[in-house]
């Protein structure tokens, strides 16, 4: 049993490889547009017609928890199914059951202790939202063995499939409730049919897997093998999750709902691209990191692919924010545009950070993860702090970018280049998109003066400033035709 890739591959295998991880990235891609596209229109109908500012907020903190706890629902040991050598199947049943004790106890101690988490947080009416909507917790921790094993295998598709089932159930049920009056409590429960049905969905994806067992040895090394990971994962949730809990403590609710949607709207590019790309690039970079020149040019390249489709959606949600904003969600959601550019720019610099973390994961180098997540949490609450108080949620953002910017990325690109990969290929992914990036964004605000905010003005804007962008990045082409090839 291993935790690490050997260099097995012969030449005939490589193209099979590629073409495995080329198959999975599409169909990731194609998951996420889709579902992150459902996502966006389910939340402007509950905005516009059915939840306020407040029930937004409420539904913040509940998120907020969820995610911090699913960080760590299942101590780490679930990638082993994606990173060991081992026939899996021999160890799943062990993971399995270390998840479902973990996340049983998780939810256990979350219920007790509701109440005061809500009090914090600033919003006592969340505590029964939060017992309902962490019963996902116990759901996801049965789901991991399951959904390991399609990662694995590259089995998108299959995934795209489940996650389908997830999102028709959590809307369906999140819309009828919302519709009958249930405010922020709908979402819970809306999350909760749908992590059921993922369940299920993933149990009938790759049948056989979810089987219960126990083998002591195999616990210890999964152990030692997960707890870094969930430490560090732990760590890097409360770095996404600190700022709604500032917010919330510090300002108001009418604040924190506003701060969630502007939050929600920045992620709709950042999710999109970033998520598609995760689901395949923890299982890529394992397979390459025994080779410290396959690894460096694989990442330079998804890094290159990555930060070029973000920088034009971010540019045009920061450059756009209050139009955009007024212009889908309504008047009275104006105040969250005030955060939305910082928000943006936040996106493009945690792309490629979540790109840098899988690649350490994968290089097992999860002593550096730990050391990056815990400067950046350690330095981003006192900052969060005294943004809030002077500046509100616009402050709040601007603080989560001056640590990523100054502290954050020089510390993971030291990381990275210890790890074998250089900061040539790093600026070379960058330098174009970057570039391009800030002559979009001169041109967006300019038309914007000139032309106005109808939609009519903002459609040609977009089109104008995207086709500035095209023509900026030509140059970088040759090295985006690596990644695809």
């Amino acid at each position: 049993m291993t935790a690490a890739g050997t260099d097995t591959e012969t030449a005939p295998a490589a193209p099979s490889l590629g073409r495995k991880v080329g198959s999975a990235a599409r169909w990731s891609l194609i998951n996420t547009v889709v579902m992150r596209l459902g996502n966006f229109a389910t939340g402007i109908i509950l905005a516009r017609f059915f939840l306020g500012p407040e029930a937004w907020g409420v539904y913040g903190i509940a998120q907020t928890v969820l995610l911090v706890l699913l960080s760590a629902n299942e101590l780490g040991v679930s990638l082993a199914i994606i990173r060991w050598e081992d026939d899996p199947r021999r160890f799943a049943p062990t993971v399995l059951t270390l998840s479902a004790l973990s996340s049983g106890l998780l939810y256990v101690v979350l219920f007790a202790v509701a109440p005061a988490v809500a009090g914090v947080l600033g919003s006592p009416e969340a505590s029964g939202v939060l017992r309902v909507m962490c019963l996902v917790v116990v759901l996801d921790g049965l789901s991991q063995v399951p959904a390991g094993f399609l990662t694995r295998a590259f089995a998108q598709g299959r995934r795209m499939a489940v996650d389908a089932v997830n999102f028709v159930l959590s809307t369906t049920v999140t819309l009828l409730l919302a519709v009958q009056g249930w405010g922020a409590m709908s979402f819970a429960w809306g999350a909760v049919v749908g992590s059921a049905g993922a369940l299920i969905g993933c149990c009938l994806a790759a049948p056989g897997t979810l089987r219960f067992g126990w083998d002591g040895e195999q616990a210890r090394a999964l152990l030692r093998f997960g707890l870094p990971l969930a430490g560090a994962s732990l760590l890097a949730l409360g770095v996404a999750n600190v700022p709604p809990m500032v917010v919330g403590s510090t300002l108001d609710q009418l604040a924190l709902g506003f701060y969630v949607l502007a939050f929600n709207i920045s992620g709709w590019p950042v999710r999109i691209v970033s998520e598609a790309a995760r689901r395949v690039s923890f299982a890529g970079f394992s397979r390459l990191a025994e080779s410290p020149k396959a690894l460096a040019d694989g990442f330079g390249r998804a890094l290159a692919v990555l930060v070029t489709v973000t920088v034009p959606l971010c540019v045009l949600l920061a450059g756009l924010a209050g139009p955009i904003v007024e212009l889908v969600y309504g008047e009275r959601w104006g105040p969250a545009a005030r955060a939305l550019p910082w928000l943006m720019a936040l996106g493009l610099i945690r792309i490629g950070c979540e790109l840098a973390y899988d690649c350490l994961v994968a290089i097992g180098r999860r002593r550096s993860l730990i050391a990056v997540q815990g400067i950046w949490l350690l330095l981003l609450i006192p900052v969060l702090v005294a943004g809030a108080r002077t500046g509100g949620i616009a402050g709040v953002a601007q603080g989560q970018v001056l640590v990523a910017a100054v502290v954050v990325v020089p510390v993971y690109l030291v990381a990275l280049h210890r790890g074998g990969i250089p900061f040539a290929g790093i600026v070379r992914a960058c330098a174009w998109p970057f570039l391009g990036g800030v002559v979009m964004a001169v041109v967006v605000l300019g038309l914007e003066r000139y032309l106005g905010s109808g939609v009519l003005a903002l459609l040609a804007t977009a089109l104008a400033a995207t086709l500035v962008y095209g023509l900026c990045v030509l140059p970088s082409r040759s090295l985006l035709r690596g990644h695809a090839a």
